[in-house]
């Protein structure tokens, strides 16, 4: 059987850069492992090549979990990288490659996981519902949104689910805190336009829409937005100040995450809305005022924030600008204290004594969306023990990205109780 960092290089050497050629090859390759350990996987498409694998094991209880993760990548440039992002290279106690992080590595925990059971004839608790998706570095239209609409009923009984960004060590002193997501931030992805009047160059403008959207756009990218504490990014910061035995100044957030270094990247980008213009359109000659310019602006809020949200972004465009949604998605919550999220932290303490489990937020967005909407409640949980001097944020859709082999067998080894009689 191969082991879990074979299983990821694997994964890595098929090059699902979305957008791209599609996750077919990977898909094939997790059909593949999961029919030889005798399950009966679901593989289906939602356009040419844009492939997700289900796969369910019956357990003890109908009352199921879903494991989700996804098969495609974002972008990465050989060039700048020290090993091929695509080579899955093993070396220095890490496999290196674009998605050993974000996130084939967690992929292949679950795949290790589920083989191991099944070769020494273990039967999961509760049903376990694998699905290995399409398209989540995108908007997941060919992927976690094609599966709950079209094959909703691949996911009859789950209530629970497990993901990505979370479950991760962070060092503290003699500690290790492990973050595990009871939430997002929700996303409202916008294109702007500004209409005006077209011209010569050369002319006073009469409307020019190009300054009028940059000026709209200043305003935007400079605004300060206020600190709005949630309750679980609350509950994150008074377990931080147990752990640390010191207490976090709730008045001055931003300098006590500076203080706090690698713990206060838990909170630092989730205190507060944000909103940031990333790409620009306008004009096609250089004299020649254009009637329109149009941009796009990501923008992030916190559970139960959107009006307030899109209210402050409509006052910082101004009535000249036009918005129109890209991509707007609600940010979901899980219960925060519940018995599975003290199941989630037992398994991390059963196989680290030091660890301290802590409620988080994630600042971005994840599948935990579309399942949401069908009334899955999920939670960022793929374990991972990690050197201190790993920047693990960092490695998401950065150069160089690895994962710690031993980072992976600690996780397969928290997922294996989690999944078995023998969990918490």
């Amino acid at each position: 059987m191969k082991s879990v960092a074979e299983i990821c290089s694997d994964l890595i050497r098929f090059d699902t850069t979305n957008p791209g050629s599609g996750e077919r090859p990977a898909a094939e390759y997790v059909a593949t492992l999961l029919a030889d350990a005798g399950l009966e996987p679901v593989v289906f498409e939602s356009a040419p090549k844009r492939t997700t694998v289900v796969a369910r094991i019956d357990g003890d209880s109908p009352d199921a979990l879903l494991v989700h993760g996804h098969l495609d990548v974002v972008p990465a440039d050989p060039a700048e990288w020290r090993t091929h992002p695509f080579s899955g290279e093993i070396e220095d106690g890490c496999v290196h490659g674009r998605g050993a992080v974000d996130m084939k590595g967690a992929c292949a925990m679950t795949l290790a996981t589920v083989l191991g059971m099944a070769a020494r004839g273990e039967r999961p608790r509760r049903d376990l519902v694998l699905a290995f998706l399409a398209d989540e570095e995108a908007t997941g239209d060919y992927g976690s949104r094609h599966a709950v609409t079209e094959h909703r009923e691949l996911f009859d009984g789950v209530t629970e689910a497990i993901s990505e960004s979370g479950g991760f060590s962070v060092a503290s002193g003699e500690h290790r805190v492990y973050p595990i997501a009871v939430g997002e931030r929700g996303t409202s992805w916008m294109k702007v336009t500004a209409h005006g009047v077209a011209g010569h160059g050369s002319r006073p403008a009469v409307d020019n829409p190009v300054a009028t959207l940059a000026h709209a756009l200043s305003r935007v990218a400079s605004y300060e937005w206020p600190v709005r504490l949630t309750p679980s990014v609350a509950a994150l910061l008074r377990s931080l100040s147990e752990i640390t035995g010191q207490p976090i100044d709730l008045d001055r957030l931003d300098e006590e995450a500076a203080r706090l270094g690698a713990l206060g990247g838990l909170f630092r980008g989730q205190i507060r809305n944000s909103a940031n213009p990333t790409m620009l359109e306008a004009g096609y000659k250089v004299n020649v005022v254009p009637s329109t310019a149009e941009a796009h602006v990501d923008g992030r809020y916190l559970p139960g924030l959107q009006e307030e949200f899109l209210e402050t972004i409509d006052e910082l465009l101004g009535p000249k600008i036009t918005r129109e949604f890209v991509n707007l998605e609600e940010a979901p919550a899980a219960p925060y204290p519940s018995a599975f999220f003290d199941e989630l932290a037992g398994t991390l303490v059963a196989e680290d004594p030091g660890a301290r489990p802590v409620p988080y937020v994630l600042a971005g967005g994840t599948d935990a969306k579309s399942f949401a909407r069908i009334g899955i409640q999920g939670y960022g949980f793929t374990p991972l023990m990690l050197r201190p001097d790993l920047d693990y944020f960092g490695m998401f859709h950065g150069k160089d990205e690895r994962v710690p082999v031993e980072g992976l067998e600690f996780g397969t080894r928290v997922l294996t109780r989690l999944f078995t009689a023998h969990a918490g």
